[in-house]
C-alpha cells in the first residue's frame, strides 16, 4: 500500500462530505477497480455516516452498514453497486458533524477526569452494603416524572452544565435540537 491508497480514500471521504455524489462514485470506482478491499471502503462509509452525516439523517448509518454486509456476503464485483448506492446516499444526505464534535469534546473532558468518581446517586446498589454506603441515594427514576424527565444532574460536579451535543438545524437533526431544548425546559420545570 502506497500513498495513493490514502489519497484515494481521502478524496472519496471529502467528496461525500462536500455532497458531491458524482465525485464520490468516481473515487469509489477508482478504488475498487485498482483492487482496494471493498470491506475497507465500507468501513470508512460507516465512519462517514457517523462523522459527517450523523443525526441529520439517522438512516445514513443503516445504508453504510448494509453496504458493508453486502461487501462481506457477496464480495466483488457484485457488491460494487451496493457500495455505490451507499456512497451516493451519504453524499446526498444532509450533513452534520455535531455528534462527532460532541464525542471529541467529551473525550477531552473524560481524559482529564478519569479518576473522578461516579456521583453517588448514579451508582448501582445491588447489595445491602452498597445501599448503606449511600449508593443510589437521591436517584430520581425518570419514569416517575412528567414526560419521563427528572431534574437530576448526571454529569460529575466538575462538568455540571456542560453541553457537548449541539444539534444543528440540518435535516432530521433539527428535530433533535428542538427535543433537546424541550428536555432542558422540562428538567427546569421538574426542579420545582
Amino acid at each position: 500500500m502506497g500513498e495513493e491508497h490514502y489519497n484515494l480514500i481521502s478524496a472519496f471521504h471529502k467528496s461525500i462530505r462536500n455532497s458531491d455524489s458524482d465525485a464520490a462514485v468516481y473515487w469509489l470506482v477508482r478504488m475498487l477497480e485498482s483492487g482496494e478491499d471493498p470491506l475497507y471502503i465500507a468501513r470508512r462509509m460507516i465512519r462517514i455516516a457517523s462523522e459527517d452525516v450523523g443525526l441529520a439523517d439517522p438512516r445514513a448509518i443503516e445504508q453504510a452498514v448494509a453496504a458493508f454486509h453486502s461487501a462481506h456476503f457477496i464480495g466483488m464485483p457484485e457488491c460494487s453497486t451496493s457500495l455505490a448506492q451507499a456512497a451516493v446516499y451519504l453524499a446526498l444526505a444532509p450533513k452534520s458533524n455535531a455528534v462527532y464534535k460532541a464525542y471529541m469534546e467529551a473525550r477531552e473532558d473524560a481524559l482529564k477526569t478519569l479518576a473522578e468518581p461516579v456521583p453517588m446517586h448514579l451508582r448501582n446498589a445491588p447489595t445491602k452494603l452498597m445501599k448503606e454506603l449511600g449508593y443510589g441515594e437521591g436517584y430520581k427514576y425518570a419514569h416517575d416524572f412528567e414526560n419521563k424527565v427528572a431534574a437530576m444532574q448526571c454529569l460529575p460536579d466538575s462538568l455540571a452544565g456542560k453541553d457537548y451535543y449541539r444539534p444543528t438545524k440540518e435535516g432530521e437533526e433539527n428535530l433533535y435540537r428542538k427535543r433537546k431544548n424541550q428536555l432542558k425546559l422540562l428538567q427546569e420545570k421538574n426542579k420545582i
